[in-house]
């Protein structure tokens, strides 16, 4: 498998780390330093999503113009 296709492919998994992290930080039970650390987890998750979503963007842009 690519690159591009496990960018895809981890795509819903990251999503809900993501939404976990979130849960996680509001929910106010981490300390500051635990809830930073959870924001940098999230940074780059969020980071892993975006390119997810522009590779899939891409694969779809190629289809259509095949098309």
């Amino acid at each position: 498998m690519n690159k591009k296709n496990n960018n895809i492919s981890s795509f819903e998994s990251d999503l809900k780390k993501l939404q976990d992290i979130l849960e996680d930080i509001e929910s106010d039970k981490l300390s500051l330093e635990q809830s930073i650390e959870k924001y940098k987890e999230g940074v780059e998750l969020s980071k892993k999503c975006q390119k997810a979503l522009d590779d899939a963007k891409q694969i779809i842009k190629v289809l259509d113009n095949e098309k």
